[in-house]
């Protein structure tokens, strides 16, 4: 069984127009403006699913700054996962400096959404004043006893789009601020589970917190995978592809090679993230 925790779909009218959608929306212009940027939808995730033998896919828009868009973008991936109820499972997601967007999390969360997510902020960094924007978030995600999941990245290295300008120190802020909600960070969490290893306060920070390994043969060697269980957890590390950006295979023959055994690969590919989804 797999569960690929990070994907990501978009409506049909955003895949063939994407250009209608760059005005006021500078995050999106960042990541997409490009055709190279590949998008698919619904069809084309459970398609690919199936010839990549993935079994279930947690899957979510894009943190839009108009409401609207959000909002529609959230609408499809409530009818997706209501065409494919065995095979997709949502996220609700929105710009959190919106101030609707607690509302929307609701909305979302109450029709059935089973988290929030991927937020991000991919035109600044990660203030006071972006982390001040996730508490009406955060309070609707604890209510309903569901995960967020938000975009960080490692502080140093080559850039590339998408790449956000967070420290350390910014994301453990965050986690710091939330000590109740299941957090997950997507890309390693830009590897602050390395802390791990100081005696006093990060591994008790760290209890709710799970880490994605999304773009990870982009951005790591494989012997990140025996590091991370080590020091974040083998039960803290999901499976996730940011599909369409990068096929399974890609990341299963890197954990294979990194000389995982079944049992570690089965907690990576699915129990961790069945028991985080409550499954």
């Amino acid at each position: 069984m797999i569960i690929d925790f990070h994907t990501h779909i978009f409506p049909p009218d955003v895949r063939q127009h994407r250009e209608r959608y760059l005005d006021n929306e500078p995050a999106f212009e960042l990541l997409y403006a490009s055709p190279k940027s590949k998008m698919v939808g619904a069809n084309q995730l459970v398609a690919a699913m199936d010839a990549h033998g993935v079994d279930k896919s947690v899957t979510f828009g894009f943190p839009w700054s108009t409401m609207e868009t959000a909002r529609r973008h959230n609408d499809y991936i409530i009818e997706a996962v209501a065409r494919h109820p065995d095979r997709l499972i949502g996220f609700a997601c929105m710009d959190a400096a919106h101030p609707r967007a607690a509302e929307e999390a609701d909305r979302c969360l109450a029709v059935g959404l089973s988290g929030v997510g991927e937020l991000a902020f991919y035109c600044s960094d990660m203030d006071r004043q972006c982390l001040g924007d996730l508490d009406g978030i955060m309070a609707v995600a604890r209510q309903y006893g569901r995960p967020v999941m938000i975009h960080t990245n490692e502080p140093i290295g080559h850039r590339y789009a998408g790449k956000t300008d967070n420290t350390l120190a910014q994301i453990y802020a965050m986690i710091r601020q939330y000590p109740d909600n299941d957090l997950v960070l997507a890309h390693w969490g830009g590897g602050i589970f390395w802390y791990n290893l100081l005696k006093k306060e990060v591994t008790g920070a760290l209890q709710r917190v799970w880490f994605d390994t999304a773009a990870s043969p982009y951005l790591y060697r494989h012997d990140i995978y025996p590091m991370a269980m080590a020091l974040a957890g083998a039960d803290k590390i999901l499976f996730g592809t940011d599909y369409p950006l990068l096929p399974p295979r890609r990341y299963l023959e890197e954990m294979a090679a990194a000389g995982l055994d079944e049992d570690q690969m089965a907690a990576i590919c699915y129990g961790n993230a069945a028991k985080l989804l409550g499954l």
